[in-house]
């Protein structure tokens, strides 16, 4: 008769059970990045990006892939902002452009022969020293442009008026943030959401305009899930903005995203992004002038972003 006595204690459980799980879930989880002094850590961004030109009834297509391996160390850590030294200590490009190979890799000593070594390599050691502001994770500041620029136009003098446009003060600080802008630095529960926009403005290459959308799905394993929806607009350059070198004009576009989604996992334990993903198709068309004829191109591109965060450098594996 024991276990008669134990029936209203089991009923009680069954209609608890659910609403304690349901306070489970939305427990509310803080994420924030954590910042030490002195102390590295390291971000390997791999972009593929595919894409399909269609001018009259020709198909011009294009692979890319490209690798970078950062360096982050903060060297101020105070409440509201950290300073850190960013610095690119690998580059590899992979191109196809209708099948013309270029291959880069500043990680082995021999490279193939072509034209765009150098500029690549300058792209190696780059440092910028970047400063956050960790109440809005927004980046404020970058210093070190004009030796990254200076690097860059020995290796090509000609490329100098275009350089100076699209890698201005406001294009690198745009580069810079979306390292840090996923995470809201606050509590949050399961379903909360919230939002980010940016404008990058490349001179003669035109405008990119970005709204995010991040949802915080839970946690998975160690790690909690934010996913994320994007959309993305491409605005033609201004007149102001000149052609800055290029051997074509953009006249007009109407290129925006079909589709752009992703997932970032965030590690609570460090106070940081583990791994993140993006994947945005692009649609539209543009109107480019060559030698004073206007001809319209149709692009379809298909863009994959991974980002992973380390303690070690990946380059010692």
């Amino acid at each position: 008769m024991a276990c008669l006595r134990l029936l209203p204690l089991v009923a009680l459980l069954l209609v608890v059970a659910p609403q304690l799980q349901v306070r489970a879930q939305d427990k509310a989880v803080l994420l924030k990045w954590k910042f030490e002094k002195d102390k590295a850590f390291y971000q390997k961004m791999t972009t593929s990006t595919d894409q399909t030109m269609k001018i009259a009834s020709a198909d011009f297509k294009q692979t890319q892939k490209q690798t970078f391996i950062f360096q982050w160390t903060p060297t101020k850590v105070e409440e509201k902002s950290v300073v850190l030294t960013q610095k690119i200590i690998a580059v590899q490009m992979d191109i196809d452009i209708g099948g013309q190979k270029i291959t880069f890799d500043s990680t082995k000593e021999k490279q193939p022969n072509n034209n765009l070594n150098d500029f690549f390599n300058a792209l190696k050691d780059s440092e910028f020293t970047v400063t956050l502001d960790t109440a809005a994770m927004k980046v404020t500041k970058v210093d070190g442009r004009q030796a990254f620029l200076d690097k860059l136009v020995k290796t090509n003098p000609q490329m100098k008026p275009l350089l100076d446009q699209i890698l201005s003060e406001q294009a690198l600080t745009e580069m810079a943030e979306p390292a840090f802008a996923a995470i809201p630095g606050k509590e949050v529960k399961k379903g909360d959401t919230w939002e980010r926009s940016s404008k990058l403005d490349m001179g003669p290459i035109g405008k990119f305009e970005n709204s995010y959308t991040y949802t915080y799905e839970g946690p998975a394993d160690k790690l909690e899930k934010i996913s994320v929806k994007s959309t993305l607009k491409y605005k033609e350059p201004t007149e102001q903005g000149g052609v800055g070198g290029l051997p074509f004009k953009i006249k007009q576009a109407d290129l925006k995203s079909s589709s752009a989604s992703g997932t970032v996992l965030f590690d609570p334990a460090v106070g940081r992004v583990s791994k993140s993903d993006m994947t945005v198709d692009l649609k539209g068309n543009l109107q480019i002038e060559i030698g004073g004829q206007t001809t319209l191109v149709d692009l379809t591109q298909k863009q994959t972003s991974t980002v992973e965060t380390t303690d070690t450098d990946p380059l010692k594996k």
